[in-house]
């Protein structure tokens, strides 16, 4: 006893009984002694026994102190080869595995010099709870960045959450701490605890996490995402070879959580698979493009909707596993639905068990709440100048389009990222090294995760929700843009929906509300929205933003989406929009799909269907979406009558070969032997009138065919007389030009 005892210095075992070892791996493990034998150190404070186990026999460790430690000792030449075999005092069942201070670094220094210049784009191969075989043991090894703490430990239910027992080693000068812990398999519950850089204990999630609980519960859960088999490479293959700016593109924008209930099982969320039986086929049938999902990054909060999130690698287990939704996605792919996801590199909350001060220091965040925190929504600022913290968000941008097939990104609240003074009063931001009030900081990162994700994906689509007048949003960075694919287009939607809640009355004084986006629209890819926001928080529903009585608001609902379909742009509405919901949204709350038995809501339902159909069939619609060469004015300035007419014309071809004809009312009279300047003579087909009886309207229209004449009119050298709905919109095929 007396010779094992000064086989190291007391206060060792003293530091490692706090958990305030600097590094546990020079004591723990097998380490040579002065005289050439060998010693191995196990730690394990409910341990009745320790057996190391070796080819050459069996070692009985000695228990050197009280509080846990055990030694054995070896005359050997070399390190020994060995596992350890511990039996519990509480009666847990002996189990035999290698030592996890027998492992040397797992990361390699390449790895930690990408990190540290922020260039490491597969972090996420390597950081986290990664379920590895090493030396023909499998395990998991766990890798964090916590470059201020004093000591990070994992705990779980294989170590009794006792962060005394598992501290990980420090790889100096990166601030990366690893370990790789022997027979710990996917489905373990962990935490990381923190000794932080002020000497608090912090537990806190795995900022690399691939699964956690969710809500109150906020243990990580060791997950291997090596093992779907993906079967949507026809998809892949498609996408990578398409031009999504001449193709066409209407996004149904979902919550996973109110889109539809199990009524018969508690009235609960649909899970991934039940969504994949409901919604994809849904979506197909309405004829959308694409889906486009609300967050589903692990948040503890559910009425944040998923835009406070703390584990950014993590789906959240709300509605099954990482390889659930993946299947999710293999379905829609395989149905020919593209999937895109709404991504949050702009703000995180405050939970304690997240990044925030994760390390004891403002790590992810500013320090200065002037850079670091936004008042309104009560969450944290990352700090884009660190080249670990881009790191971190360029890699999780990509891990979500790697390792679940996404075809894109729509990045939530970049204005917030751009200005330094967003929503912010004199005095309380802080300018840029220029004096400005751009987040310089910010626009590299949004360019560099632009770059890298078009480059490495090509064909993903990434979509700024960028409220203000920023310039190129859209452009290409080396022209001197953010390198976005496509910008959500906030300023129609402002513009469109203050023109339609005008009595109609009053709206031949506001007609240059409506008609001002066509100055900026081929300013920027755009997406032309109605989202979530505008149907939440005392908003009201779309149908009930409508003026009039019942009839107006359905036939001013009609004529809105026709007009949506019609101008250029791509286009996403949201859940519960497409059959004319009443009520506003609530995340708590199913959609109420019992209206789809009235017909008026069915009607709305079927016009969105036959609107996306008229969008996928006449490449007018698409091709030029971007170029006023797409585009032209009939007539504008018939405010007197609330009417406006352009057309739209497709990319190849003649002028007006196959081009569509669109005329709106605005008001709710009928406009009867309404002439309509045309683009030549021949015939027009009227592909569209949502006054139909099928919409639910009153049938006035053109019995399906206008004739031209030759009558100058509206700067046309051809006309026709046509019948204009109350309230409606019309469109016409030119079929001989």
């Amino acid at each position: 006893m007396k010779i094992v005892e000064l086989t190291y210095a007391p206060h060792e075992i003293e530091r490692i009984l706090r958990a305030t070892h600097h590094d546990p791996f020079s004591f723990l493990g097998p380490h040579r002694l002065t005289d050439g034998r060998w010693v191995v150190r196990v730690f394990q404070p409910r341990a009745e026994s320790v057996q190391v186990r070796r080819a050459e026999g069996d070692v009985t460790a000695e228990r050197v102190h009280v509080g846990g430690l055990f030694e054995a000792v070896f005359e050997s030449p070399q390190a020994p080869l060995y596992t350890l075999e511990i039996t519990f005092a509480d009666g847990t069942p002996a189990h035999a595995q290698p030592d996890p201070f027998s492992y040397g670094p797992i990361l390699g220094e390449l790895d930690l010099h990408l990190f540290s210049e922020g260039n490491h784009h597969r972090l996420y191969d390597e950081f986290g709870a990664q379920a590895r075989t090493l030396n023909g043991v499998a395990g998991t090894s766990f890798a964090v960045w916590a470059p201020n703490a004093r000591r990070v430990s994992v705990v779980g239910d294989f170590n009794q959450w006792d962060g005394r027992i598992h501290p990980l080693r420090r790889l100096l000068g990166r601030g990366v701490w690893e370990i790789f812990l022997p027979g710990v398999m996917p489905g373990t519950h962990y935490k990381f605890e923190v000794l932080d850089a002020r000497g608090n204990v912090r537990l806190k999630s795995d900022p690399f996490g691939f699964f956690s609980q969710n809500g109150k519960e906020t243990a990580s859960i060791v997950y291997d995402l090596g093992k779907y088999v993906w079967r949507d490479d026809e998809w892949m293959e498609m996408r990578a070879r398409t031009n999504w700016y001449e193709q066409p593109i209407s996004i149904y924008e979902v919550h996973f959580g109110s889109w539809q209930h199990v009524v018969e099982d508690g009235n609960r969320p649909c899970s991934y698979l039940e969504l994949a039986d409901r919604l994809i086929p849904y979506a197909v049938q309405m004829g959308f493009t694409h889906l486009e999902l609300m967050p589903l990054a692990e948040h503890p909060f559910y009425g944040s909707w998923g835009y406070q999130i703390t584990g950014y690698f993590a789906v959240t287990s709300r509605y099954g596993t990482p390889d659930e939704f993946r299947t999710f996605v293999d379905r829609c792919h395989q149905a020919g639905l593209g999937v895109i996801l709404d991504w949050v590199p702009g703000h995180f909350p405050k939970d304690d068990h997240g990044l925030a001060r994760f390390d004891g220091t403002a790590l992810y965040e500013h320090a200065d709440p002037r850079q670091g925190e936004h008042s309104e929504w009560g969450t944290l600022i990352f700090n884009y100048a660190r080249n670990e913290v881009r790191n971190f968000l360029i890699a999780n941008g990509l891990f979500w389009l790697e390792m679940f097939h996404l075809d894109g990104l729509r990045v939530d609240a970049v204005a917030s990222m751009l200005y330094l003074d967003y929503s912010r009063k004199p005095g309380q931001w802080v300018p840029n090294a220029f004096g400005g009030r751009e987040n310089l900081d910010a626009v590299n990162f949004l360019k560099r995760f632009n770059e890298v994700a078009h480059a490495e994906f090509p064909g993903v689509l990434t979509i700024a929700e960028e409220s203000t007048s920023w310039p190129g949003v859209s452009k290409p960075t080396y022209l001197g843009g953010l390198g976005f694919g496509m910008k959500w287009n906030m300023g129609w939607m402002n513009d469109t929906l203050r023109y339609f809640k005008f009595d109609p009355i009053f709206r031949r004084y506001h007609q240059g509300v409506l008609t001002f986006s066509m100055i900026y629209a081929f300013s920027e890819h755009f997406v032309s929205v109605f989202s979530h926001d505008e149907v939440v928080y005392g908003k009201r529903s779309l149908l009930e933003k409508m003026p009039g009585d019942d009839w107006q608001k359905f036939a001013n609902l009609r004529l809105l989406y026709a007009y949506m379909w019609a101008h250029p742009g791509r286009k996403l509405l949201f859940q519960g929009c497409e059959f004319a919901q009443r009520r506003e949204w609530n995340h708590d709350l199913s959609l109420d799909w019992h209206l789809m038995n009235e017909p008026r809501h069915a009607g709305v339902s079927k016009l969105v269907q036959h609107l996306n159909y008229l969008l996928k069939q006449n490449p007018a619609l698409y091709e030029q979406d971007d170029s006023y060469d797409g585009y032209e004015w009939i007539d504008f300035t018939d405010s007197d009558n609330s009417v406006i007419a352009f057309m739209r014309r497709p990319k190849a071809g003649s002028l007006g070969e196959h081009a569509l004809v669109f005329v709106f009312n605005f008001t709710p009279v009928v406009r009867a032997n309404y002439r309509l300047g045309l683009p030549g003579p021949g015939s027009y087909a009227e592909i569209l009138n949502t006054d139909s009886n099928m919409y639910g309207g009153t049938d006035v229209g053109n019995a399906g065919l206008i004739v031209s004449e030759s009558i100058t009119w509206q700067g046309w050298d051809h006309s026709a007389a046509i019948s204009l709905p109350p309230l409606g919109a019309v469109a016409f095929k030119w079929l001989d030009g």
